[in-house]
């Protein structure tokens, strides 16, 4: 079980734990019994709007307790990035709300919010009251040369009801367009939210645990740490089987109980791939899968069958299999 295999677990919060403000069904429970078998948890966001204190508070209203040092954000890996780049006590312009500037306050920076106070850097995080005074005198420091970050690059946030809303990445772009500059980005999938999450947590051996090919996985891959896909939020069985490398998952589960349930290796034999009851194997341009028992099963060995080559599957040669499995 992974619980025996990784010490941590480094958890994304909407569409894992919980969705929007209601907990994801087994979440609660699943972690409650990981964290009694000695699985640490911590709970790892790009989300730069709350600080650690309140996504704990919002955690715990939801069965799920926690405090502020479980938490770990995009807004805690920028302020450290730019701790490590600029003196202690610069002017930091900062493009967000409170909790980047509590972030930079903890590096031993000193937030602004004009480009007049001469700042080293610039750092923007996703805020929903957001002006566009602060975006233009973001965009003037940088010109005058200031170091510019972003929290994250994600063009979307998820909304309560209707499709996403415009997210950092596609606010960042402003700055970007108005002045030439590429923002360094410390969030999902880069590498500086994954440093700071094992420097926060101690983590030897952490799993990633997240919804999202691009974000998650993605991320996964570029800090070298093994990863658990959960399909309880964007991302489907027939998007996961489809990924390129760098999206492709080392676990699949239906949810969060995948952190207690036996993932049963995939056995390889003359182009055949077997887990438990089922084999699956190319049979002209699709995959062709057999047996029976646990669907699950038969999804692992199908996967790796999808992913037995560096280009991805197309989508018509794994659906009829997924089809049979019932997780079209």
């Amino acid at each position: 079980m992974l619980i025996d295999a990784y010490d941590v677990a480094l958890l994304d919060l909407d569409g894992v734990v919980y969705r929007g403000r209601h907990p994801i069904e087994n979440a609660a429970e699943s972690l409650a019994k990981a964290r009694a078998q000695g699985m640490r948890l911590a709970y790892v966001t790009n989300n730069a709007a709350r600080t650690p204190g309140a996504v704990a508070e919002l955690l715990t209203s939801l069965g799920i307790p926690a405090v502020a040092e479980d938490v770990v954000t995009s807004a805690q890996a920028a302020a450290r990035l730019l701790a490590e780049r600029l003196p202690s006590g610069s002017k930091v312009l900062v493009v967000g709300g409170t909790s980047l500037r509590h972030a930079l306050y903890a590096q031993g920076l000193k937030p602004v919010s004009t480009a007049a106070e001469r700042p080293r850097a610039v750092v923007q995080g996703f805020s929903p009251n957001l002006e566009y005074s602060l975006i233009a005198q973001g965009a003037q420091a940088v010109r005058d040369g200031a170091l510019f970050v972003a929290s994250n690059g994600d063009f979307t946030v998820p909304a309560h009801s209707g499709p996403p809303k415009p997210g950092n990445g596609s606010l960042a772009q402003v700055i970007r367009y108005a002045t030439g500059v590429d923002p360094i980005v410390t969030g999902k999938p880069e590498t500086p939210l994954h440093r700071e999450s094992i420097l926060r947590t101690g983590a030897e051996r952490p799993l990633i645990v997240g919804d999202r090919l691009d974000t998650d996985i993605e991320g996964a891959h570029n800090g070298g740490a093994d990863s658990l896909l959960v399909f309880t939020g964007v991302t489907d069985p027939l998007m996961a089987l489809t990924a390129p490398p760098h999206h492709r998952p080392t676990y699949l589960a239906p949810d969060l109980t995948g952190l207690l349930l036996d993932h049963p290796p995939v056995e390889e034999r003359d182009g055949a791939h077997t887990c438990g009851g089922w084999t699956a194997s190319w049979d002209g341009p699709a995959i062709g899968l057999s047996g029976d028992g646990n669907p699950w099963h038969g999804l692992y060995a199908l996967a790796a069958a999808a992913w037995r080559a560096e280009t991805p599957a197309p989508r018509e040669a794994v659906e009829p299999a997924l089809d049979a499995l019932g997780l079209a």
